[in-house]
Formats: structure tokens, sequence, C-alpha cells
């Protein structure tokens, strides 16, 4: 088996470029919120999910197993946890559901992973 070997870092690549500080770290709660954002993210499936609603961008009446190509009960199970993030949120009426994201929460994720 052909390995190459790593280099190592040296103090001086670790620095940030001239004229650039370093980011800031994240409090307790911006890591909390952070890191549950993204392991609700961390689903093909639910990453699909919060795209297609985001693109729609107004409250989405339709099917999602029209989405994907899965059982309802699966697709259920997905939108809990994306709820529970407070990445969508939905509502309903007497005869169907309306689902859409929260853009202040994806506005949040945007601007934490800015900061990496």
């Amino acid at each position: 088996m052909n390995m190459t070997a790593k280099t190592a870092c040296a103090p001086a690549d670790c620095a940030p470029p001239k004229g650039r500080k370093a980011a800031a770290a994240f409090t307790k709660a911006e890591g909390a919120e952070l890191a549950g954002m993204l392991k609700a993210l961390g689903h093909p499936a639910r990453l699909a999910l919060v795209k297609h609603l985001a693109d729609y961008g107004t409250c989405f009446f339709g099917d999602l197993s029209e989405i994907l190509p899965l059982a309802p009960s699966t697709i259920s199970q997905h939108v809990s946890i994306l709820k529970h993030a407070g990445l969508i949120e939905g509502s309903s009426d007497a005869r169907r559901v309306c689902y859409c994201v929260k853009p202040e929460r994806l506005e949040l994720l945007k601007r934490l992973l800015g900061r990496l």
C-alpha cells in the first residue's frame, strides 16, 4: 500500500493570514444552536426538504412525498426533526398542511457557518 507522509504543520502556518483576524469563538448557546441545526440537516432527505421549501418561498401546501420518494411516515419523521431544530414550521387547516422554512433560522445558520 502506497502511503504519502503527512507534513507537520508549523506554527507559522497556523496563524491567520496577515491583515485577517481569527474568527471569534462561538458562545456555548451559539455552538449548541449550530450543532442542532447541522445535525437536523445531516440527512440528505432533510436537506432536500429544506432546500425545496426555501426555493418555494411561500407556504407549500403540496404533498411532500412528491418531493421525496419516501413513505409518508418516513417523511413525517424527517419533518419532525426539522421542526424540532426550528428550521421549518407547519400549520394546518381542516383539509391541508402548510410547510415553510423559518427564514430567521436559516439566516442564523448562515451567519454562524460564516464564522467557521
